[in-house]
């Protein structure tokens, strides 16, 4: 993939390695967080480990980026969007799963999506789910995991592609946005089998052919 500009919605574990992994990779990436401390801290980690990232304040990051990432919790994703600046055109990333506050399912589900409504919320944009059945741990790590994307926008889900197997991934094309309505609950199941069922975040669900 040629280089291109990444703005990182959210500073925490999700956006932090996502900063390492996209910009090691060789993209020039921008992040920014509600605290801008939390974002300078995860761009000079990020930079340290190799290659080019800089903290932006969350009115700029659309404007410095041709793909945006968001990561942030879903209730806070809409918001944190329309900060960013003009949206019109741009391709963002939706990683997040709708979860309830105790973790224990899906705030929504069956008839629509988080990755739906957000596309919703800002229909300028143009909104892929990706990422969502990968923990900050495999992110953050070297191996090669399979990245399920879903998104209505042929462009944005090329970029989205070429972006996933740019960092170092198998990128596998789920279909239509609509189908995140299925890539929601797997993200909730892959969290189970991580933290519940004690199998840790080293892990990422994958379609094999066995016959």
């Amino acid at each position: 993939m040629a280089r291109t500009r990444i703005g990182i919605i959210g500073a925490g574990n999700m956006g932090s390695a996502f900063a390492k992994r996209l910009a090691a990779a060789g993209h020039d990436v921008t992040i920014t967080a509600k605290d801008p401390a939390h974002a300078e801290q995860a761009a000079q980690q990020a930079a340290a480990a190799g290659g080019s990232v800089r903290a932006v304040p969350r009115d700029q990051i659309a404007r410095d980026a041709d793909v945006l990432i968001v990561a942030t919790y879903f209730p806070d994703a809409p918001d944190a969007l329309r900060a960013a600046g003009d949206l019109t055109g741009k391709t963002v990333i939706d990683i997040s799963n709708p979860l309830t506050p105790d973790m224990s399912g899906l705030s929504l589900g069956h008839t629509t999506s988080a990755a739906e409504e957000l596309q919703k919320a800002v229909p300028n944009a143009r909104v892929v789910k990706a990422f969502n059945t990968v923990f900050a741990q495999v992110l953050g790590g070297t191996g090669r995991a399979q990245v399920l994307y879903a998104g209505d926008d042929a462009s944005a889900k090329d970029a989205v592609r070429a972006l996933i197997e740019s960092a170092g991934f198998e990128a596998v094309d789920a279909g239509p946005l609509a189908n995140a309505r299925q890539l929601e609950p797997l993200g909730l199941l892959n969290i189970y089998f991580g933290y519940v069922a004690g199998r840790g975040t080293g892990i990422a669900p994958a379609f094999v052919a066995v016959a």
